[in-house]
């Protein structure tokens, strides 16, 4: 089976170096396998690639614009750009995976799509696209998040989708996977849309090359507005990594361009309340990768906190920690106070209120420092619609 041509540093057995691969239940196997091959076969596919490219300008509206911030690059000394998926349809980056897997579902004869969701945007995005393709929609979701994400609930149920809250662990994003997958092996035939670079191989870069339509927009906006296309920065949040997997794509291979991790350090990464897993993670398996991983010295995954449920995540894709361990990437460990902070500030000073996960990774203009030429692009993965009850009860006005 020819494999298409990806830009990511992975093997045949989807490792990224010593991280990834398909750690999964025997039950799953022929699943994994059918993916793997019906992605490889599509994801080149002339009528695959034009449906795909037509629903992302016709139905999400891309290009998503990348905007200069004037106010923000005053006050920062440096040339801050915006990546603006949330104006996509839905208000994130999500909608972008979740149509390219859908297609993918249709193609391979799927009826029913499992998805699980934090925050709650790669539900509602996932449920969009159900209602789209008539497709049937099971989102598991975390107890702690239906309370906390009530909006995209709603849109969820207003989509058609059937929402499951899940009562286990500290009912958050890995104890909505963890259901997920159960429904999978007890459910075989349906298909399984991951949020993230997260899960066994292919997904991770399934679901970066999905979203990499992020960088390659980025590369000719920059042409078109400033005549050079690589910045000097990209800046993205990590939970999972799927909005950071899609900014970095297409500049991992450029040395000249710095990548910048944010992570969520919820109350402080030495705190016992954080979900700063590459600051704090050892190696070990969860959901089906090998990778970076909270957890006790005997191997119990431990409970992630972060005042952002898209982030609130005990592990990291396999790329992302690759990218860390190897140095490729930098990473920075962002407090719930932090990106409170950052938030207010672009609000306040541009007019545009973030998600809390898109916080995090604005709060990096606070904890490094720019020359005055450089060009800093920041993934402004989603819109803060959802996050208004949270600002409201922790930001005095």
């Amino acid at each position: 089976m020819k494999k298409f041509k990806s830009l990511l540093p992975i093997d045949e057995e989807g490792y990224y170096g010593r991280f990834g691969g398909a750690y999964i239940p025997e039950i799953l196997h022929s699943n994994v396998k059918a993916l793997r091959e019906a992605f490889y076969r599509y994801a080149e596919d002339e009528e695959f690639k034009g449906e795909f490219d037509q629903l992302m300008r016709d139905y999400v509206g891309r290009p998503s614009p990348l905007y200069r911030a004037d106010r923000l690059s005053e006050r920062y000394g440096t040339n801050v750009y915006l990546k603006r998926e949330d104006l996509n349809h839905t208000g994130a980056h999500k909608i972008n995976n979740a149509i390219g897997s859908a297609l993918l579902a249709r193609r391979m004869g799927k009826k029913r799509i499992i998805a699980e969701t934090g925050a709650g945007q790669h539900g509602v995005a996932v449920a969009t696209v159900c209602a789209l393709m008539g497709l049937d929609c099971v989102v598991y979701m975390g107890a702690t998040d239906v309370e906390r994400q009530q909006p995209n609930v709603e849109r969820m149920k207003m989509l058609g989708a059937k929402v499951v809250p899940v009562h286990s662990g500290n009912k958050t994003l890995k104890d909505a996977t963890n259901e997920a997958i159960r429904d999978w092996c007890c459910n075989p035939d349906s298909f399984y849309i991951i949020g993230s670079t997260v899960g066994p191989h292919p997904y991770p870069e399934m679901v970066a090359h999905f979203q990499s339509v992020i960088s390659r927009e980025i590369r000719d906006q920059l042409r078109t507005q400033t005549g050079k296309e690589t910045p000097d920065y990209v800046i993205a949040c990590v939970g999972g990594g799927s909005n950071a997997a899609g900014a970095f794509y297409h500049f991992i291979d450029e040395p000249g361009v710095k990548l910048v991790a944010a992570e969520a350090a919820g109350k402080g990464v030495d705190s016992g309340e954080t979900a700063a897993t590459i600051h704090v993670g050892t190696e070990g398996i969860i959901h089906g990768a090998r990778t970076l991983v909270m957890q006790t010295p005997d191997g119990q995954i431990t409970e992630p906190y972060s005042i952002s449920a898209g982030l609130d995540y005990p592990g990291i894709g396999p790329l992302h920690a690759y990218l860390a361990t190897s140095g490729r990437a930098k990473v920075l460990a962002v407090t719930d106070s932090e990106a409170l902070h950052a938030a207010m500030t672009l609000t306040r000073m541009e007019g545009v209120i973030p998600a809390l996960e898109s916080a995090h990774a604005l709060a990096v203009l606070d904890k490094m420092r720019f020359g005055k030429d450089d060009i800093v692009v920041i993934n402004l993965s989603g819109r803060g619609d959802k996050d208004l009850h949270t600002y409201l009860a922790n930001i005095k006005n």
